[in-house]
């Protein structure tokens, strides 16, 4: 029946319809598994950690995750992605050396710590910003850096007498910073484990020495009071039962008085054993003691020279790095006083070469004006550069002159005495030749023109020959 049904209904709807209705039944079929294949479920050793758009926290800010321990959510395709965090513990083995007590006392404190990724809202949170694609041996390091750290924070507050006895006190301020320092991160501390103390000094085994020795005297010290206690008791039972047995045989007064002798002499020779035992307790006490005094003063000798040596090194460390930074400042002081000095001499040294530059240039163009005014004058002559000088001296005549004039203009001459002996051979005067000698004195202009390499214009005098020169 359920055949012809169908048969009918595609004979009905036509073939085309039959495909679409197929189409629309397999798209809803794949959006059904995809949407069931998004819901995912988070185990409970496990952090779900859902990122992409994930909405709005509570004070309206937006949240870089969601995170979901236990249960399960909808995963967005294409909006969002998942990760997981493991919840599984971490041991971590911690072996802390040479950490600095508050007495300055090094010690060695081995202890074993287990974290684990914590599930609270707000510290679960900070495990997915800050720890999420990390491997569980990375995770296990950055606890490690954290608990290095604090651990020697809070040795570092504590005596070693607090350490030591109180560990209770100890573990409370471990547990204290280094799940406070964890949660920053997102983890929590599970335990905390301080197998055994030590120190570089001795110190911690002297302290335990000490307390030994004082329980051992205070034992021999109970010990001895019970013994007395239980001979003196012995004695006073034994001594009311001889009254009793006495008074009931008060007819043999010798036997009495006999056995009075001999309770006095026991009770004497008790008295006296009790002593020798309460001096020998009180003298094993006072070695003990003494002994136990030397062994605490030599403990304490030890770290106070080893105090001594840390306080020495620190000072000479201290000497040494301001030695260090001194040098350092001296060093770069010299080199800014150098880098200044070379820097002024580049200055000076390119001041100087643009001074003689400038003074070279101005010359060249002296020079240049020079030339250039004496090919005019060149010119000027015809072309004659003999005619050019001569032009030039005759300028210059007017300063010849002057110079001429000035050589004798200065000189001092108060009065002179001529006496004047009539003409001489060549017919002057001894005046005249006096005169005649003084102006011969100056230059002539024929003989400054050829100091110049120049023979005097014939406009301007000609020389005469000498006497004795041969006539053309």
């Amino acid at each position: 029946m359920k055949f012809s049904t169908v048969a009918l209904a595609g004979t009905a709807l036509g073939p085309a319809v039959v495909i679409i209705i197929c189409a629309v039944v397999l798209i809803a079929f794949m959006l059904f598994v995809t949407i069931i294949s998004r819901y995912k479920k988070c185990p409970p050793d496990k952090i779900m950690v859902i990122s992409g758009k994930v909405g709005k926290a509570a004070d309206g800010t937006s949240r870089p995750a969601k995170c979901i321990h236990g249960g399960a959510a909808f995963v967005l395709p294409v909006l969002q992605t998942y990760e997981y965090l493991d919840l599984t513990p971490l041991s971590i083995s911690v072996d802390l050396k040479s950490a600095l007590s508050r007495q300055n006392i090094r010690v060695d404190v081995p202890s074993s710590f287990t974290v684990g990724i914590s599930t609270e809202p707000g510290v679960m949170q900070n495990a997915a910003e800050r720890l999420l694609g990390m491997r569980m041996n990375e995770i296990q390091e950055l606890a490690k850096d954290i608990i290095f750290g604090q651990l020697r924070l809070v040795i570092a507050t504590m005596d070693i007498e607090e350490i030591n006895t109180d560990r209770d006190k100890f573990l409370d301020a471990v547990s204290g910073n280094v799940e406070s320092e964890l949660k920053k991160i997102g983890l929590r501390l599970i335990n905390v484990n301080v197998t055994d103390i030590n120190d570089e000094s001795g110190y911690i085994a002297a302290l335990g020495k000490e307390a030994a020795a004082k329980a051992i005297n205070d034992a021999k010290v109970s010990v001895a009071e019970a013994d007395r206690n239980g001979a003196i008791g012995a004695a006073n039972a034994e001594m009311e039962q001889r009254i009793r047995v006495s008074k009931s045989n008060s007819a043999a007064i010798e036997g009495e008085n006999e056995a009075k002798v001999q309770i006095a002499a026991s009770e004497a020779y008790r008295r006296e054993q009790q002593a020798d035992s309460l001096r020998r307790a009180t003298a094993a006490e006072n070695i003990q003691a003494a002994r136990a005094l030397e062994e605490s003063y030599a403990a304490q000798k030890k770290a106070e020279e080893a105090r001594a040596e840390l306080e020495k090194a620190r000072q000479e460390a201290d000497i040494l790095v301001k030695a260090e930074i001194e040098k350092k400042q001296l060093e770069i002081k010299a080199e800014a006083e150098a880098e200044q000095i070379r820097r002024r001499a580049r200055g000076e040294a390119d001041a100087t070469l643009m001074k003689m530059q400038a003074e070279a240039d101005g010359l060249r163009e002296m020079l240049t004006k020079q030339a250039e005014g004496f090919s005019e004058l060149v010119k000027a002559s015809g072309g004659s550069s003999d005619d050019a000088v001569k032009m030039m001296v005759a300028d210059k005549l007017a300063e010849l002159e002057r110079i001429q004039v000035d050589a004798i203009k200065n000189l001092k001459i108060d009065k002179i005495t001529v006496w004047d002996g009539g003409k001489g051979e060549n017919g002057k005067t001894s005046t005249a030749n006096f005169i005649s000698g003084l102006m011969q004195s100056v230059p002539p202009m024929n003989e400054v023109f050829k100091m110049a390499g120049m023979n005097l214009p014939e406009y301007l005098g000609k020389e005469n020959p000498p006497a004795d020169a041969p006539k053309n």
